[in-house]
């Protein structure tokens, strides 16, 4: 009892940091009058000073904004996707009419054309204007609103990277237009579709019929995923929906599974080939120019440990000692190879200098002490487990 009251008192009185939402009346050139934001920017946003961040706009913002603002803090906050700036526009009353088309083109028209130029040349620019942000947005929708969000993809250059439909209603056309865009893309692009075993037949039947051709495409620029949710409806199919699409949007961001290191990474030739690439794809993804994480670390230079590949052992303990200095990764990684190639001196010296740096996992400033006092008694020194 006294332990959880302490708990609790500790809690109540710790500094608390959340998410922060904007609610703003933004003035639209478009329609001469205002238009309701809302905008969750990161923790820490105001004090992380020289940090960027990715895009998700949300269209139906009235409704969707809340889940997807929840879903992103609460993933980023465990580093499965970076952290985001959320942007929603409200919609209430006016998204059948944000979402025309033309009957006869198939394409926004009249009031949909205002909004697309209201979403493409005012509230996008306006955010990345006044916000710390990279080059890569998502865009998110749900029936009328979702087959809105596809007309950016037929820009020449489009200004949204990942796309997100939600049990989308699809215009006449639009499965071949998708079909015709997405086998000629150039660049990335993340698409992701769902519907459910209970929503609107024909919204049913149109998502799975757009999903048998979307699967069939191989373009190495596209990057598809579809989910059909057993007992969702059109409207349930919201809370199991926007976990899997923003998983799949920033799956290359996450940090190396168990599953990635025991089925693919074990077998490499390269397992830091592997690191350094992935580290790069993240940065031409998402704009993201940031250090190695230590799990990372830690996965590869097991896998090389493993593999005995005590070369690239090296090459990792070097990118260590660059990233993470403070830390005792770079004298255990370059002490490790040292040792394992008979470099004897050169192993005692790196072990030596971890006696300041930052512990990590079984990597303490007494275990590497001790690997260079075997050798130089001529000892055998266990291998790292």
């Amino acid at each position: 009892m006294l332990r959880k009251l302490l708990l609790l008192i500790a809690l109540i009185n710790a500094p608390l940091v959340f998410a922060q939402t904007i609610y703003k009346s933004f003035p639209s050139h478009q329609y001469k009058e205002e238009r309701q934001l809302k905008i969750q920017l990161p923790r820490n946003y105001d004090s992380n000073t020289h940090k960027h961040y990715p895009v998700i706009l949300v269209l139906d913002g009235d409704y969707l904004f809340e889940p997807v603002a929840g879903i992103t803090d609460y993933y980023s906050y465990w580093d499965e996707i970076p952290e985001v700036i959320v942007v929603g526009i409200n919609q209430a009353g006016s998204r059948e009419s944000d979402s025309y088309y033309d009957e006869n083109r198939h394409l926004p028209f009249n009031t949909g054309a205002t909004f697309f130029e209201f979403v493409g040349q005012e509230v996008l620019p306006y955010i990345h204007k006044t916000y710390r942000t990279t080059n890569f947005a998502t865009i998110i929708g749900q029936d009328l609103t979702a087959n809105f969000a596809n007309y950016f993809l037929f820009k020449p250059k489009p200004i949204f990277q990942a796309y997100v439909n939600l049990s989308p209603d699809l215009a006449p056309q639009m499965a071949n237009r998708l079909r015709a865009s997405f086998n000629r893309l150039q660049t990335k692009t993340w698409y992701y579709l769902a519907t459910g075993s209970e929503d609107i037949p024909d919204i049913r039947r149109a998502s799975r019929a757009l999903n048998e051709e979307l699967a069939a495409i191989e373009n190495p620029h596209f990057d598809y995923s579809f989910d059909e949710f057993v007992d969702s409806n059109h409207y349930t199919i919201i809370g199991q929906a926007l976990p899997r699409a923003i998983e799949q949007v920033f799956h290359i961001y996450r940090p190396v599974t168990n599953k990635e290191y025991e089925e693919n990474i074990l077998s490499l030739d390269s397992p830091f080939g592997y690191l350094t690439d992935k580290y790069q794809t993240i940065k031409n993804s998402y704009g993201l120019d940031m250090a190695v994480r230590v799990n990372d670390f830690l996965a590869i230079g097991k896998a090389l440990e493993v593999t005995q590949n005590w070369e690239e052992l090296k090459q990792l303990g070097a990118l260590a000692r660059e990233q993470r200095p403070s830390t005792i990764l770079g004298a255990y990684y370059l002490g490790r190879a040292y040792e394992a190639l008979g470099e004897s001196e050169k192993a005692i010296k790196t072990y030596k200098s971890s006696w300041d740096k930052e512990e990590i996992a079984f990597m303490t400033v007494d275990y590497l002490l001790q690997r260079a006092e075997n050798i130089e008694r001529g000892g055998l020194t266990p291998l790292a487990q």
